[in-house]
């Protein structure tokens, strides 16, 4: 039934968009189960047709950001479109425990309150980030909701609820049965201020100049921008083919003055040594250095520890011992110096150094008894599942990374020095470190030595668990979901995380389903602010998207997101742009009204199509309809930037610049009256469909005034084909 009434004063998004959020809610269509029957298409097998998204979960630990609003854009045009196909579409919710971020961000909460979490017991912590968790978690939820997310609330999940951990506590026995799991004593990344181990895709790299000196080490110069490592130094390192120390053999022994007096240092001869670096001699410290560390593994060398957890040096160091690496370096440098050590110092030296992601303190690698997966087995399965089409990346730059960086990785260091997340379910020997996966806590002794055995009280790295989310969403392996919508059909999310996560997924999902948990991968690029710079609270760049949309409307925040936005391509959000998809919401609203105006006294039994009659209205017509199938295109092949852009140009610059003016005149000298309100009406209410996965809230308002009796509401309307 056709109603003008509402259109009488100018759109306002404020009004109206959670009446209708609560509308859609209450409809039950999130919910795939609740489609009508009559809407679902079946294949040539008579099977449902269906389509999936598992939501990346949010951090639970802040508020929403312009990229979280950018993967609630893209998702929600992707199920909205799927679900008008008469597709069952399911877009899963949830939230992330987030480990080390939010343990991370819940210490900055105790700082600014003068607390630290180093004075609170364990348990005591772990009840207050738990607390803080689940009211952040409550407000990104309602911050999901305000822009239009259209997914099935009632399947949410957390990755600490019981599901989660259970699936992720069978999926460490299984890499425990299958060798693919051991605890080993290697280097790791070490942050000193958070205390705890990180992976190589949580240390970042920045340059810096720092000094380099080179000392004298017996008939050796060595070169090192950390003297405070050098009190372990006792192997002296040269390439086996290197001329200049062909007098030195592999093994011989010699005696040097060093840093605390005379040492006994032995000759090694290997080829990791680049003999064009430097002098091509270098002296290692296994504990301090991969690539020491590989050598003394190799070579069976003492290895002993320089520097503690907290980046101050042990009694090994004499008198400097107990000092923080800062305050020594020019302490030992000015003794190595006095003892006429010292040849000289290169103060322009720029070399890159590993920080913390979230801290940016420098990492001290030490070696630290962790829980490993070897990886080869698995990077090489997802892979192969890539060169067979098991699943695709739709943007040829990050395919190639991918490849690049699945046959370069490295075993996956999964245990975490934090109190904040899934604890790992093992117990670890006192007397040698060896550590057995116990999850029924039934374990009193080392199965290796006899020896007394405790409870391992570290955590999962938290991509460990939501590496397994498309699987514990889909309530594998039995779940009705798994057999219906597993595999997904995409994955979207940032390009930042291909490594932290997709790929994770990827190589779980095979290894524990034999299939790719989704079907396509859309990559995003960065957000950032009007100038194309990264957003940084530091810089005062942040653009809040939830304060754009109360302002703009949800819809133009949304159209400023996509519209030109290509898949993997950073972009720039910036107001204006947004402020000029709300005069497009204007435009849609003025254009709604005039068309109802010209046809009040439009009444026929037959549909809009059948009394277009005027060959110039059915011309018009068709191309509309041509217009929306390329529309249409473009959004079954992820051009949504390209899909966004064309509905938009249409409407503005052939719906309301040509055609309304053209067909109102007619209208008004009652020349083909009836074909040209029929036109009008058509192409409006195809249009209306069109932008629906695009502009949901306005797009539903209108449609409430313009369906026909036996229409449902919009969203589940069937698309135009």
């Amino acid at each position: 039934m056709i109603n003008q009434d509402k259109f009488q004063k100018p759109y306002n998004p404020q009004e109206i968009e959670n009446s209708i959020y609560e509308k859609w809610l209450s409809s039950g269509y999130f919910n795939p189960d609740n489609y009508p029957e009559n809407k679902i298409k079946k294949n040539k097998e008579g099977q449902e047709e269906t389509f999936s998204i598992v939501m990346p979960p949010p951090n639970a630990n802040g508020s929403l950001h312009a990229g979280h609003a950018l993967f609630v854009t893209l998702q929600d045009i992707l199920i909205r479109f799927n679900r008008m196909n008469g597709k069952r579409s399911l877009w899963i919710p949830g939230a992330d425990h987030a480990g080390f971020e939010t343990q991370v961000v819940y210490e900055k909460v105790l700082e600014k309150e003068g607390r630290s979490r180093f004075a609170l017991s364990k348990e005591e912590l772990y009840k207050e980030i738990l607390d803080f968790t689940l009211s952040n978690k409550s407000y990104m939820e309602g911050q999901i909701r305000q822009l239009g997310a259209s997914c099935d609330w009632s399947r949410e999940l957390f990755t600490l609820d019981d599901r989660v951990i259970k699936t992720v506590y069978n999926t460490f026995e299984k890499l425990d049965k299958d060798k693919l799991l051991y605890r080993g004593k290697r280097i790791v990344n070490w942050c000193p201020k958070h205390q705890t181990s990180l992976s190589n895709l949580e240390t970042n790299y920045i340059k810096r100049k720092d000094p380099f000196y080179y000392f004298k080490y017996g008939p050796f110069t060595i070169g090192t921008v950390r003297p405070e490592t050098k009190f372990g130094d006792k192997y002296v390192v040269m390439h086996p083919d290197d001329e200049r120390y062909k007098e030195y053999t592999h093994g011989q022994k010699i005696t040097v003055e060093w840093i605390n007096g005379p040492i006994e240092a032995t000759i090694i001869k290997d080829k990791s040594v680049d003999p064009k670096f430097g002098s091509g001699v270098m002296t290692i410290t296994p504990w301090h250095s991969t690539v020491d560390f590989d050598i003394a593994k190799q070579y069976d060398l003492d290895i002993e520890q320089i520097i503690d957890e907290r980046g101050k040096l042990l009694p090994i160091a004499n008198e400097f011992a107990g000092m923080s690496i800062k305050d020594a370096r020019p302490k030992i440098v000015e003794k190595l110096d006095s003892k006429g050590l010292l040849i000289k110092v290169d103060n322009e030296y720029e070399h890159e150094v590993a920080v913390c992601y979230k801290c940016e303190r420098e990492i001290e690698p030490q070696i630290k008894a962790q829980w490993f997966i070897k990886m080869k087995g698995l990077s090489d399965r997802a892979v192969k599942a890539l060169d067979e089409k098991e699943f695709r990346i739709l943007t040829e730059q990050h395919e190639k990374v991918f490849r690049h960086w699945m046959s370069n990785i490295q075993d996956w260091n999964i245990s975490r020095q934090i109190v904040w997340g899934i604890p790992i379910p093992a117990k670890i020997c006192i007397a040698c470190d060896h550590g057995t996966v116990d999850l029924k806590d039934e374990i009193t002794s080392c199965p290796v030595c006899s020896s007394e055995v405790k409870r391992d009280t570290d955590t999962f790295d938290t991509w460990f668990s939501s590496g397994q989310w498309p699987l514990v969403t889909t309530d594998y392996p039995n779940g009705s979901d798994f057999q219906k919508y597993y595999p997904t059909s995409v994955m979207e999310t940032g390009a930042d995380i291909l490594f932290f996560w997709v790929a994770r997924m990827i190589m779980l999902g095979l290894y524990l389903t034999d299939q790719a948990p989704f079907k396509d991968i859309y990559l995003h690029g960065l957000v950032r602010d009007a100038h194309g710079k990264k957003m940084s609270k530091s810089k005062g760049n942040v653009i809040s998207p939830l304060e754009i949309s109360e302002k703009y409307g949800t819809d133009a925040l949304r159209m400023g997101l996509i519209v030109n936005n290509a898949p993997g391509v950073d972009m720039n959000l910036d107001p204006k742009k947004v402020e000029a998809y709300k005069k497009f919401a204007n435009k849609i609203w003025n254009a709604t009204r005039f068309v109802l105006e010209r046809t009040l006294n439009y009444s026929s039994s037959l549909t809009y199509s059948q009394n277009i009659t005027n060959s110039s209205d059915k011309k018009i017509y068709e191309e509309s309809l041509a217009k929306i199938k390329e529309i249409t295109s473009d959004i079954e092949n992820y051009r949504l930037h390209l899909a966004s852009e064309k509905i938009y140009d249409y409407f503005w610059h052939q719906f309301c610049d040509i055609h309304i003016e053209n067909l109102k005149n007619r209208i008004l000298n009652n020349e083909d009256k009836i074909s040209a309100q029929a036109t009008l009406l058509a192409i409006l209410r195809n249009l209306i469909i069109t932008l629906h996965p695009f502009m949901p809230f306005i797009t539903e308002e209108i449609w409430e005034s313009i369906k026909g009796e036996n229409d449902d509401l919009l969203i589940i309307t069937d698309w135009i084909n």
